[in-house]
């Protein structure tokens, strides 16, 4: 008996998941011994995925009749009625380098090797990799681990390699809402000359992404040629990380660490410097915020942090510099992709109105690349930056990069705002960056372009009994009601102190 079947679409989304869905009673699973939740290896024609194998009962599938997962059936490739076998997924080896690992040995260059090698090629499921991410935050990575995570990481996917130096990159480990300065520091180093090909994540759980943002200005979704050609032209680009293959462990990694709420500092590093190197980078500046709801907290977490990650980028001959910022608040006023693009926009055109705090932060982390990249003397980076901006250089120059992308567009605007106001008089002491995420998300963000948070005060402003705080924009009222009730069930996102 062969272990042939064929495919019946079902139309069933598992996001990243690769999920095979079988009779129990069918005559693969009864010659094969499958039991539900194995991994199993899937092959249609010459193409293959390691996938998740559950059972359904019913008259949903036919006993010769196989299902996939939608994200499964694009990556094969096939259609209703193609045949696929399905056999017993390879024995994972590796996995004994991760519970080495749990028993409190080091992991070595090629156990590296090896288990990135395995998570590329999809064999690992969640669980696997839930295991492999909490081994490294409970038993702490060194510096030789890192360092080891960091080179099988870059190894894992493909490498772009670029005719002069210096390439110069910029990123943020997050924790931020509304902290877009990427577009504006493209725009403003590669018009003094240096090379900036920034590939940008998108949202996982935070309300935006760079490329969230950007993609409501210009195509984002670039192949390797085509970034080369937009480098090329312009001197830079802002492109979707995911589109070119760099350290594609990393993208698979990201997404269950943030469903663990796991983030080590060595994970932290080798995902952000793998995805660097693989670039092609030479010179990178990393902006650290620092506050009670970012990411990074205290000032001894920041500086742990900063002294790691100089230490890496020296062994893999990466010149590094790392910026600690104010983390105590957003940046700009829009939290959700338009919304931030607009901030963006209001930088780069130099209007009165545009949020001052985000250009300040933009031009200190610009000068900083310009100094590092040698385009500007110790010392003088942040005023060529700002230079560059107040005449408009930095302008042209976005235009041209979207122009390259693809062409340049306007972000969308809601259908539907509610406006959320102080409860009272007085200070604002403090600001959750935390619930301003999370409500900017249950208003219909990154999804839904145009929904989001538009700030309206700031840490340390006075503000009366009825003043606007923020206005929540969403493209549906369900999502506006929803966040809504979340704003009204929890702790004040604006902490205001009475004046004594």
């Amino acid at each position: 008996m062969n272990n042939t079947l064929r495919l019946k679409r079902l139309g069933i989304d598992t996001y990243h998941d690769f999920v095979v869905y079988l009779r129990k009673d069918s005559h693969v699973c009864r010659s094969e011994g499958f039991t539900s939740h194995a991994r199993v290896d899937v092959m249609a024609g010459t193409k293959s995925i390691t996938a998740t194998l559950n059972f359904v009962t019913g008259s949903l599938l036919a006993k010769g009749e196989a299902g996939l997962s939608e994200r499964a059936w694009q990556r094969l490739g096939v259609h209703e009625g193609t045949e696929v076998s399905v056999t017993h997924s390879k024995s994972l080896d590796s996995l004994g380098h991760i519970r080495a690992k749990v028993y409190g040995k080091r992991i070595r260059d090629s156990d590296f090797t090896e288990i990135l090698t395995d998570i590329v090629a999809g064999y690992y499921s969640d669980i696997h990799l839930s295991s492999f991410i909490t081994a490294c935050a409970a038993r702490e990575l060194d510096l030789e681990e890192i360092v080891g995570l960091t080179s099988a990481m870059v190894a894992s996917g493909e490498r772009m390699t670029w005719k002069h130096r210096p390439i110069v990159d910029k990123h943020c480990v997050g924790g931020l809402p509304g902290n877009r300065t990427t577009p504006i520091i493209v725009s403003i180093v590669a018009s003094c000359g240096l090379t900036m090909p920034k590939t940008s994540s998108r949202a996982i759980t935070s309300p935006a992404g760079t490329a969230d943002t950007m993609e409501t200005l210009a195509p984002v979704n670039l192949d390797v040629t085509a970034m080369r050609n937009v480098v090329e032209r312009e001197g830079g680009c802002i492109i979707w990380g995911g589109a070119v293959d760099l350290s594609p462990a990393d993208d698979t990694l990201i997404r269950v660490e943030r469903a663990l709420d796991l983030d080590s500092e060595g994970q932290l590093i080798a995902s952000v410097l793998s995805k660097k190197i693989a670039a092609g980078s030479s010179h990178l500046v990393i902006d650290v915020p620092v506050g009670d709801t970012a990411k990074v907290r205290s000032e001894g977490e920041a500086q742990s942090l900063s002294a790691a990650m100089n230490a890496v980028a020296a062994r893999l001959n990466l010149k590094c510099r790392v910026v600690l910022s104010d983390g105590r608040q957003p940046v700009g006023r829009g939290i959700g992709p338009a919304l931030e693009a607009f901030d963006v926009l209001a930088v780069l055109q130099c209007k009165q109105d545009a949020p001052a705090d985000l250009r300040s932060r933009a031009e200190t982390l610009a000068g900083a690349l310009l100094e590092l990249g040698g385009a500007a003397v110790t010392g003088a980076g942040k005023d060529m930056a700002s230079k560059v901006l107040s005449s408009g250089k930095a302008w042209a120059k976005f235009q041209a990069i979207c122009d390259a992308q693809g062409g340049m567009r306007k972000p969308p605007v809601s259908r539907h705002r509610h406006l959320v106001v102080a409860p009272r008089s007085g200070t604002v002491c403090q600001v959750d960056n935390r619930l301003l995420a999370r409500a900017a998300k249950l208003c219909g963000a990154p999804d839904a372009k145009a929904a989001g948070l538009e700030l309206h005060v700031a840490l340390d402003q006075s503000v009366e009994d009825g003043q606007p705080l923020f206005t929540m924009h969403a493209d549906a009222p369900g999502e506006l009601a929803y966040a809504r009730h979340f704003i009204q069930s929890h702790p004040p996102i604006y902490t205001i102190k009475e004046d004594e």
